[in-house]
């Protein structure tokens, strides 16, 4: 797998390279010296070799090398082990296209879960998990990643997973530049059911990703770890950033869920202005709309404790006023227009409403300090350039 910056985005780790076999020494070795007793020719080693993995069928590409390479030197060296050799060469020969007929079919996936699982306690970056933390080797989070050492999150880290999943696609390697749009698209929206309150999260923490690489694909890997990192050089975090169904109450979570609906909104902005591309700008505009429409009712049907109905109110009309500037918007007919809506949209996102309903709920309050805040307030929009 690997940590790449996102394309916007970051970059696959490549599988180790195997150690390559132990080839016989390229000189002639010393001879015996004069003995006035007959001694029997030694059995050649490689065929030994070749013969053990050949029963055990484990690694049948070198078993069948090592068995070539024995029969060379059994001929030039007059060493015994003939019979084993080509033993070992046929097993090896069979146990090879056994392995061929696996990974051309299904058992390619049970090859990469038994890989997996066989590396579960080594400390491979292949085998991070939903909740655990971990120090890359070097402390950063982008470039290739093979290994990883796992470390409590109580401490300092320099990331934490808080989600994964598979990629689907066909057997051929789908390109980098796909891989990771479809990391980054995914692990942003997934981060909100990991750590529901992005006010809680600091400002220097934002997505990184693990990824298949081309090699690593061949063998089954669909994998996508989604991982919170720091952006500062040498950055790192202290605690986990997990704040979803295991730490927050009824009423918590049923506001985080409806501020939560704009903020996946907020992140699928195009990359275009609209001076390039008004029609992603509106139907962007579109879904802004629909998502605080939704928002707006939820919030509204959810009964709330005595002190946080007045302030949760006010933050529901706050968001069907700032919805009907972005229904303008999505009726823009060129950027001007779609402007000046956006611009209002901007001066009615204060986050003070939020900040009274969050204390009454007993949320994070302190606004993120790029001014987004819940609903059209609570963060969001702004896509990493990095990726793991």
């Amino acid at each position: 797998m690997s940590i790449p910056p996102p394309p916007g985005p970051h970059q696959p780790q490549e599988p180790r390279t195997p150690a390559q076999p132990p080839y016989p020494n390229p000189y002639q070795p010393w001879g015996q010296g004069y003995s006035p007793y007959n001694r029997p020719a030694p059995v050649n080693s490689l065929a030994i070799a070749s013969l053990v993995l050949g029963i055990l069928c484990c690694v049948p590409a070198l078993g069948l090398l090592f068995g070539l390479i024995a029969l060379g030197q059994i001929r030039r060296k007059g060493e015994r082990g003939k019979g084993m050799a080509i033993a070992g060469s046929v097993l090896s020969s069979a146990g090879l296209a056994l392995w061929v007929l696996v990974l051309a079919t299904n058992g390619i996936s049970s090859f990469w879960s038994g890989f997996k699982e066989a590396a579960h306690d080594h400390g491979s970056a292949y085998t991070l998990t939903k909740g655990e933390c971990f120090d890359a080797p070097d402390g950063s989070l982008e470039g290739v990643a093979y290994d990883v050492d796992k470390v409590p999150c109580a401490g300092q880290h320099d990331g934490e997973v808080f989600a994964a999943f598979k990629m689907p696609g066909p057997a051929a390697y789908p390109g980098d530049e796909k891989v990771t749009d479809v990391a980054d698209t995914r692990c942003y929206a997934l981060r909100y059911s990991y750590a529901m309150d992005v006010w809680a999260v600091p400002d220097d923490v934002d997505v990184y990703y693990l990824t298949p690489t081309r090699e690593s694909w061949r063998y089954g890997d669909r994998e996508v770890t989604c991982v919170f990192g720091s952006t500062e050089d040498g950055g790192s975090l202290t605690g986990s950033l997990r704040n979803d169904g295991r730490s927050l109450d009824a009423d918590q979570i049923a506001y985080l869920k409806a501020v939560d609906i704009e903020n996946k909104a907020l992140d699928t902005q195009p990359v275009d202005d609209p001076d390039d591309d008004l029609r992603a700008s509106t139907d962007w505009a579109v879904r802004m709309a629909g998502a605080l429409a939704e928002e707006s009712r939820l919030l509204r049907a959810h009964t709330w404790p005595a002190d946080a109905r007045g302030p949760v109110a006010a933050v529901a009309k706050e968001v069907e006023t700032i919805r009907e500037q972005w229904t303008r918007a999505a009726a823009a007919t060129d950027a001007d227009g779609f402007y000046t809506a956006y611009d209002r949209i901007m001066v009615l996102s204060a986050p003070g409403r939020s900040v009274t309903a969050r204390k009454a709920l007993g949320l994070a309050t302190t606004p993120p300090s790029d001014g987004a805040g819940d609903g059209g307030r609570d963060g969001g929009g702004d896509a990493s350039e990095l990726e793991v």
